[in-house]
């Protein structure tokens, strides 16, 4: 029985690294019908450790809801300073390891 594909962007990110540096572990998976669920494995792991993260740099940046009113521009420069920074975290621990 095939598993249904539910991974999204860190799915497909962990299934690039994979077809390019990790080539044998990839055709493993292949062979024995694991790549989607380790894949969609891989992307729920992975979001679960953004959202958990998330929040903690966004409260040490100083991005908050009085930022956001007073200031949006700078408020969305630092939040997606966070998040880059988190997915950084996250490709380190989870996507190329």
């Amino acid at each position: 029985p095939q598993t249904k594909r539910t991974y999204g962007k860190y799915g497909m990110i962990r299934e690039e690294y994979l077809k390019n540096h990790r080539k044998a572990f990839w055709n493993r998976l292949i062979l024995h019908a694991e790549l989607v669920p380790h894949l969609n494995e891989i992307d729920r792991i992975a979001r679960e450790r953004l959202e958990s993260i998330l929040p903690a740099l966004m409260k040490s940046a100083g991005v908050t809801e009085d930022l956001k009113q007073k200031d949006q521009l700078k408020w969305v420069g630092l939040a997606n300073d966070c998040k880059a920074q988190a997915e950084e975290m996250i490709f380190d621990e989870i996507i190329f390891s």
